[in-house]
């Protein structure tokens, strides 16, 4: 799939894979093109249809959108398509994923840094952004990708392990909010999506963000409390997550059920 044109441009990198390419693209990590040169990350992916995650020009027009308005995004090196793929070229942000195990002293600067970014999206105007992640629009997704087979249902949330994908798509539909309170969404709100500086743990860059849109602000709470009491991010807890909300303000009360029905839709994507 990789343009051969593409390697000749960055020829004097290294190039290693970043991932299996499970999700349809193929991202690599270039390094070591010499002094004064920033490590790169590639990504190219066969040209596809929004709010798929290898939506590759979805993604360069959603973190050029966000560089514009102030938020630390990877820098666009070049992007571009052809018939067959799409490619995205950007430069390595610096940083430590919030997803890292931190030393105790420096995990409430962490739950306190994803809480106020998640507040900085989510008080961007609404009218200014140009991207859709309704639920009109990713309800249609989910049923899409229920029918092309594209759910990973091997990595299913422990409480829905073992569920086929139309039961899941049922359920879906069964609790979807009569209301949405909508802001400018991250989409896939994890940890490992924020970098933050290992001395400050300020902000440095968000990534991956190819679901980027208008949607519910529990389509992000949703997903940062659930990885915050992980089990498999024992070094966080409950106790991190009741500080994120407290942090993130009391503008908006939580509602339980829409963290429960965002943290599914979460499955299908």
């Amino acid at each position: 799939m990789m343009s051969s044109d593409l390697r000749q441009r960055y020829a004097a990198y290294r190039w290693t894979p970043a991932t299996d390419g499970a999700s349809g693209a193929e991202v690599h990590h270039l390094t070591g093109a010499g002094a004064g040169a920033p490590d790169l990350y590639v990504k190219v992916a066969p040209v596809t249809y929004g709010g798929s995650p290898s939506d590759v020009s979805g993604e360069a027009d959603r973190l050029a959108w966000l560089a514009g308005r102030g938020i630390p995004v990877p820098r666009i090196v070049e992007r571009g398509a052809d018939d067959r793929v799409a490619w995205l070229v950007t430069e390595a942000v610096p940083g430590r994923p919030a997803s890292d195990e931190w030393p105790r002293e420096r995990r409430p600067a962490v739950s306190d840094a994803l809480a106020d970014l998640a507040a900085a999206l989510h008080q961007l105007p609404l009218q200014d952004c140009p991207f859709d992640r309704g639920l009109t629009v990713t309800m249609e997704q989910a049923a899409r990708h229920v029918a092309e087979d594209l759910l990973e249902l091997d990595d299913l949330d422990e409480e829905r392990a073992g569920w086929t994908g139309q039961r899941l798509l049922d359920e879906l539909r069964r609790t979807r909010p009569a209301v949405e309170d909508l802001v400018v969404t991250h989409g896939d709100f994890t940890p490992e999506n924020v970098l933050l500086d290992p001395d400050t743990c300020r902000v440095t860059g968000v990534i991956d963000v190819v679901r980027l849109g208008r949607a519910d602000r529990h389509t992000d709470l949703a997903i940062a409390l659930r990885e915050l009491v992980t089990e498999e991010d024992p070094w966080f807890g409950p106790e991190y997550a009741e500080r994120f909300l407290a942090r993130y303000g009391e503008h908006a009360a939580v509602d339980k059920e829409k963290l429960d029905f965002y943290q599914l839709l979460d499955e299908f994507f």
